[in-house]
């Protein structure tokens, strides 16, 4: 079987689909040596995927960069169905949105609706093409993966899909999460000016992370209460946050704040397993991988409850009304105050982080293919 995939994620720094990208890939390839899978792509491949490809030494996993027209319509319209054409793919699995138009065999991820059910929280360009796009690629797609069973129903709702032409297939943590000694984490902390006691939120600063509620109930904390954590923001700059910016501005909490800006893996699993909590109130998520590398690596997660979280995380978090600043300061400030109880989080995370594994995801992924496969052919 030759399977071609989406690489265009892995033109930039690894976000949550990117990861999903590279993780499935690397994963399929892992499991499947006779068959052959393809990345292509027609930006050129981030230099730090590039190096974990090679370094992996898979025979059977290729990165393809195409130089063609990098206008999104022209490349699924036309520079992608004719490179899958004279590639001769069996299939090709969209893993961003997304799916080659003019090709029959095709499996796409949609990992949320977000920029359909909450379009004020993106760019209104963003927004606008998801709207005209997602009922298309669902219409084109033979097989849709979503990420959780409640993007599953959401998919069925609003877009022209039937329940049997979908299928939940869970992400994971990846596997260098996994919780480490302080003494590991002290040359991290420092470099990066991050104190003993700290709070951690870990995303693409982005509305619907909702950092504007965890910084009031934070402020909250530190007023009416004698703790002082410092409160850590791990992530790149998204969009629309002015207000966010500015509340931190004029808060006067700014001297409690440390925004690092994106990191890597070795330096988020340090501060994973060094927090007091990690406090995730996103308001909406298809799946929630932040969340769930903190657990693989023992720290205390409070998190908005939606419902993509509630599936993922289970009863190893703490789930709160994300828009509850009262709420969110006060399970915040009990784990902090409350040893036992942040003990017992930190103990059934990576157990609940376990049960979510690439291979697994892989498998299943393989499986729809080899499905699609066998029912095309006559």
């Amino acid at each position: 079987m030759r399977v071609g995939l989406d690489g265009y994620p892995l033109a930039e720094a690894r976000t949550g689909v990117g990861h999903y990208t590279f993780e499935l890939a690397r994963a399929l390839a892992l499991i499947a040596p006779s068959d052959q899978f393809e990345l292509v792509s027609p930006a050129p491949f981030d230099s730090s995927a590039l190096a974990e490809l090679n370094q992996a030494n898979l025979s059977n996993l290729h990165t393809v960069h195409l130089e063609t027209s990098r206008i999104r319509g022209h490349w699924w319209a036309v520079g992608l169905p004719r490179y899958a054409k004279n590639a001769r793919f069996d299939l090709f699995h969209g893993t961003n949105f997304e799916v080659p138009f003019w090709n029959r065999r095709t499996v796409v991820t949609i990992h949320d609706l977000s920029a359909l059910l909450h379009r004020d929280k993106h760019r209104e360009s963003l927004a606008r093409r998801a709207r005209l796009r997602l009922p298309i690629v669902a219409r084109l797609a033979r097989k849709i993966i979503t990420p959780t069973e409640s993007v599953k129903r959401e998919v069925c709702e609003h877009l022209p899909v039937k329940a049997n032409k979908v299928i939940a297939i869970p992400s994971a943590a990846r596997q260098s999460f996994r919780p480490v000694p302080s003494e590991q984490t002290v040359e991290t902390r420092r470099r990066l000016a991050i104190e003993d006691d700290f709070l951690l939120f870990v995303g693409t600063l982005e509305p619907r992370k909702n950092l504007l509620t965890l910084l009031k109930a934070f402020r909250q904390i530190i007023r009416q209460t004698s703790l002082r954590p410092q409160l850590v923001i791990a992530g790149g700059e998204g969009w629309l946050m002015d207000e966010t910016f500015s509340f931190i501005k004029h808060s006067g909490i700014g001297d409690r704040l440390r925004l690092t800006g994106y990191l890597d893996d070795h330096e988020l699993r340090a501060l994973y397993s060094a927090c007091c909590v990690f406090v995730y109130p996103s308001l909406y998520e298809g799946f929630g991988l932040p969340p769930l590398e903190a657990l693989a690596c023992g720290a205390p997660v409070v998190a908005g409850r939606v419902p993509a979280l509630q599936e993922v995380l289970g009863n190893a978090a703490r789930l709160v009304d994300p828009l509850n600043v009262e709420a969110l300061a006060a399970s915040i400030v009990d784990l902090m105050e409350n040893d036992e109880e942040r003990h017992r989080l930190a103990s059934n995370g990576p157990k609940q982080a376990a049960k979510f594994s690439w291979a697994e995801t892989a498998r299943r992924t393989l499986q729809v293919y080899r499905d699609l496969i066998s029912k095309a052919r006559p």
